[in-house]
């Protein structure tokens, strides 16, 4: 293996660490070759999907110019771990490379998975639900709140909280906002409804009728008032009807009002503490 004169980067953020790698190519520093057999892939890689449409071109790209920035790795037992750049490193290997450009970063295996998902994120790599189901992990196996992620990606709670909240969609759902077929718009809409077989059914809707998101969230609406039975209930008024589509809009859940003569009441459903929390985020957002 060749080594570079390699600086320590070990005090810095990891955004800048992401950002260093970026500048590898340009400052000719910090990096050295290793075969890249002596490279394993990282296990808590968040991106599910490595071989997309964009994968083939990237495989041509470094067959014909090689690896222009180094993969970021952390030091095994007999070799090296991904960190960042497992699609590069997969390339590397189709195009027929037999060394690869490398950074080392001595890590834990919370930090390197951070690293892994900030470097997904900036590239935006990772679709919604692989997204959310990285900030899942992250919660989970690592013991680490909402909050705490929020802070370390730059993203704000509630998106964090947005995210996770997808995973609660049934499998056909998911795999439409994977493929496209439905939006983040699309699926807040859905998540208003409280039971499965409801965002189902609304689904095949959306799909079938190819709704935009403003029809969408006009149809759960209707659905959700269709569901709840309501004894002698004044009939709102267009002004009313306006501001609860956009209070469900807003606060992506099941929103209601109801008069009584010039007094009256807003209500907001939430289904977890979790999910409570995110809509009082929103509600100091807005004050």
């Amino acid at each position: 293996m060749e080594r570079s004169n390699k600086k320590k980067g070990l005090g810095k953020g990891l955004g800048a660490l992401i950002r260093d790698a970026d500048l590898l190519t340009r400052t000719g520093d910090q990096f050295f070759y290793c075969g890249i057999e002596e490279i394993t892939p990282n296990p808590y890689q968040p991106r599910q999907n490595v071989r997309d449409k964009a994968f083939k071109d990237l495989v041509d790209s470094v067959r014909e110019r090689g690896i222009l920035q180094p993969l970021l790795v952390r030091s095994t037992e007999g070799g090296y771990q991904l960190i960042a750049g497992e699609r590069r490193w997969r390339a590397a290997q189709l195009a027929g490379l037999q060394r690869v450009p490398v950074i080392i970063k001595e890590s834990d295996e919370p930090e390197s998975f951070e690293l892994a998902l900030i470097e997904n994120i900036q590239r935006k790599d990772l679709n919604p639900i692989e997204e959310g189901e990285a900030y899942r992990r992250l919660h989970q196996e690592f013991q680490l709140s909402q909050e705490k992620i929020a802070k370390k990606i730059g993203k704000d709670r509630s998106t964090v909280a947005n995210m996770i909240r997808l995973l609660k969609l049934p499998d056909k759902i998911r795999n439409d906002i994977v493929d496209g077929v439905l939006s983040m718009g699309h699926a807040r809409a859905l998540l208003a409804l409280p039971a499965a077989d409801a965002q189902l059914r609304a689904r095949n809707s959306i799909v079938k009728r190819s709704l935009s998101v403003r029809e969408t969230e006009k149809l759960i609406q209707a659905l959700l008032k269709k569901k709840k039975k309501v004894k002698a209930a004044p009939p709102l008024d267009s002004q009313a009807r306006a501001i609860i589509d956009q209070l469900i809009r807003h606060f992506g859940t099941k929103v209601n009002i109801a008069r009584r003569g010039k007094r009256g009441k807003i209500e907001i459903e939430f289904y977890s503490d979790e999910d409570l929390q995110r809509i009082l985020d929103l509600f100091w957002k807005s004050s």
